[in-house]
């Protein structure tokens, strides 16, 4: 029969030029942007996670040593000149610039459809067709709430994320990592960059492994749940690098609400040491 391998940059591109489903007869591999243990490897990871940040993962970056600011400033471009017009009639391309950017500035948040229309002057349905193009192009994925065996009232809403923390800082203006650290959204762009870590790794190792996050409407939260055969792994992502007992409570009051679900307790944090503890793991985000 042959082998062939069809690669695209975009996923849309590629997938809508074939014509048949060859279901059962292809396998499809996302190629995410480079992940820690691929850094790692070649002595490119950088010391800091606020340099890492800013930086991003895109091959050229480290491949042609090409300075960050320019390569998104020309990557934000070119996808909307050439790859959304395609896509979407849009006529107004600076109106989709903005609705980037506001997407930017609610990276590790809940996704509001109706407010992020409302910010951009846009109609719903097209914010919700917006956002699905984003998806579809690999800038943002959806991390889905995990709400089953509880009876507390729980948010229902998705988690919008960047693929790429280096884009998501140039958007939201960050050029330094003096930038990220004194920005008032550092938490969240920490956060984005270790949901992404996980995204890329579930990709790259064809894992197919579901993730989720999990909170309450009173704002109680778990950043990142995986379920497992024998029980589920719940994470908790912190920017700090100074390890305390309050950094642990989040995770301790989802074990209490739900003990028949044997929680494995792991804590990512900013820190360089990684830490094993009775009750808890503690991982340095250099070794997600």
């Amino acid at each position: 029969m042959g082998q062939y391998i069809l690669s695209g940059s975009q996923n849309f591109h590629l997938l809508n030029s074939i014509t048949q489903t060859l279901a059962g007869r292809v396998a499809l591999f996302k190629l995410s942007p480079l992940d820690f243990s691929e850094l790692k490897s070649v002595n490119l990871l950088d010391d800091t996670y606020a340099e890492t940040a800013v930086k991003g993962f895109y091959p050229a970056i480290y491949d042609r040593e090409i300075d960050p600011v320019v390569f998104y400033a020309n990557y934000i471009q070119t996808y909307i000149q050439k790859d959304v017009t395609e896509l979407l009639n849009i006529r107004d391309l600076s109106l989709f610039r903005t609705f980037i950017g506001l997407c930017a500035g609610r990276a590790g948040q809940l996704l509001n459809i109706s407010a992020l229309a409302n910010d951009c002057n846009i109609s719903q349905p097209t914010a919700k067709s917006w956002i699905s193009i984003l998806e579809s192009s690999y800038i943002i994925f959806l991390l889905q709430p995990f709400h089953q065996n509880f009876n507390k009232r729980l948010v229902k809403r998705p988690k919008l994320y960047f693929y790429d923390t280096g884009l998501l800082n140039n958007l939201l203006g960050i050029r330094t990592p003096d930038d990220f650290e004194q920005n008032r959204l550092k938490g969240n762009l920490f956060e984005n960059m270790i949901l992404a870590e996980y995204q890329k790794k579930n990709n790259h190792l064809y894992l197919h492994e579901e993730y989720y996050f999990w909170q309450e409407s009173n704002g109680r939260e778990v950043d990142i749940l995986l379920e497992k055969a024998n029980g589920i792994d719940i994470y908790e992502v912190k920017a700090t690098q100074t390890i305390s007992s309050s950094l642990f409570k989040e995770m301790d009051y989802f074990e209490e609400l739900s003990p028949e679900l044997k929680a494995t307790k792991t804590l990512i944090y900013g820190g360089t040491e990684d830490q094993e503890r009775s009750k808890y793991t503690i991982t340095s985000w250099r070794n997600v």
